[in-house]
């Protein structure tokens, strides 16, 4: 009897995949919670996130306050219970919070314990957003990595945000992270042919500049046209704020658009997934069909994300990815996340220095015109069986 071995030559080693599995430690940052407004409707609203439960709610001024949401006295659930006047109430036993953490009233006592006192969260409204300030130092944000201003948010020529959010269980946040570098995914899964792509790191922030056609093999639900360009500059501000500025060429003209990518932890293996659209009006567009296009575009994102979701459910977390040139920096990529989830004081200079990679994309589009033009072949050849 022969021995066959196939797979590689005897005494090749055989690539195993390594994973120490998801950080219990949740990252340093800003993370954005929303909709500025959704909590604005005199309601105290609930929130997992960092492992822990919060309450939001807005003062008797609109003012945006987040506190651990189980009451100090006796562990009542504040988001359970009401707002009254700058206070959110325990439905327990009525003790009063204040958005700074202090207990400023217990209607049935002579007064209030002097220690009576509850975390209180860092928050920042901006663009119409909630954000948070998480940091398990417990230190302040520093000024140099606050949230930009998004041109174009409040103005008449643009259209208000949509906004959709999923939860994303068995999976850590990584796993959205790394599609910063992952050029080749944009073709298999979200039907766009790259042109050029571009990667950039510095400081707290990773960008993503690339230029893309649809796919003329597939029938996309918003259809700009087989030859039109499209530009997106993305930038991460922090480890879960995304921006992503796109440019769309149609027979009507340039179509701008800004994508917010953004997410929060839940635990170390559940992640919501957050995602808005809005769109500037063309000259002689009507707003409410800015707002129409706005619908459009952010049902196709909701399509992309549902694509990646499905992947991150089935696939492994591995922290030793097998890569080749056309991959992109994944390995620099995650060495600058890493600043996110270590002490301060132990930020090295490689997570955090000036980084540049641009992927030449031409043979890819060689191979990948070849694939459509054979898909789109066989597709017509069927049809005429």
């Amino acid at each position: 009897m022969t021995l066959q071995q196939d797979s590689a030559t005897e005494g090749d080693a055989i690539r195993e995949i390594e994973s120490d599995g998801a950080p219990t430690r949740f990252a340093r940052g800003w993370h954005c919670l929303g909709l500025s407004d959704t909590y604005r409707d005199g309601k105290p609203h609930s929130i997992e996130a960092f492992g822990t439960k919060l309450v939001v709610f807005a003062d008797s001024t609109g003012d945006l306050k987040i506190l651990d949401a189980y009451c100090r006295h006796m562990g009542g659930d504040l988001s359970q219970g009401e707002i009254k006047g700058d206070t959110v109430a325990c439905p327990f036993h009525d003790w009063r919070w204040a958005g700074n953490g202090k207990c400023t009233d217990i209607p049935y006592a002579r007064r209030v314990p002097p220690v009576a006192k509850t975390r209180a969260w860092t928050t920042l409204d901006k663009n119409g957003q909630l954000f948070v300030w998480n940091d398990p130092e417990g230190n302040p944000p520093p000024a140099e990595v606050t949230i930009p201003d998004i041109e174009g948010f409040g103005s008449d020529e643009w259209s208000d945000w949509t906004w959709n959010a999923v939860l994303i269980e068995g999976s850590n946040c990584r796993e959205i992270i790394d599609n910063v570098v992952d050029m080749a995914h944009f073709f298999y899964i979200h039907y766009n042919m790259p042109r050029s792509f571009k990667n950039v790191f510095e400081g707290h922030i990773a960008s993503q500049v690339m230029s893309f056609t649809p796919r003329t093999d597939v029938v996309l639900d918003i259809d700009f046209g087989v030859d039109n360009v499209s530009r997106s500059d993305a930038s991460y501000f922090g480890p879960s704020y995304m921006i992503d500025q796109l440019w769309t060429d149609t027979p009507d003209g340039t179509i701008e658009t800004v994508l917010i990518n953004c997410h929060y932890p839940v635990t170390p293996t559940s992640f919501v997934l957050q995602y808005g659209v809005m769109v500037k009006r063309l000259p002689g567009m009507e707003r409410a069909q800015a707002e129409e296009m706005a619908q459009g575009f952010g049902a196709g994102t909701e399509a992309t994300f549902e694509q990646d979701i499905a992947i991150w459910k089935n696939k492994a977390s591995i922290d030793n990815p097998l890569l080749c040139e056309e991959d992109g920096p994944v390995y620099q990529l995650r060495r600058w996340y890493q600043q996110f989830y270590v002490d301060v004081a132990d930020i090295t200079p490689d997570m955090v220095n000036r980084y540049e990679f641009e992927i030449d994309t031409a043979r890819s589009a060689t191979r990948w015109e070849q694939e459509m033009a054979e898909n789109i072949a066989a597709r017509e050849q069927a049809g005429s069986a």
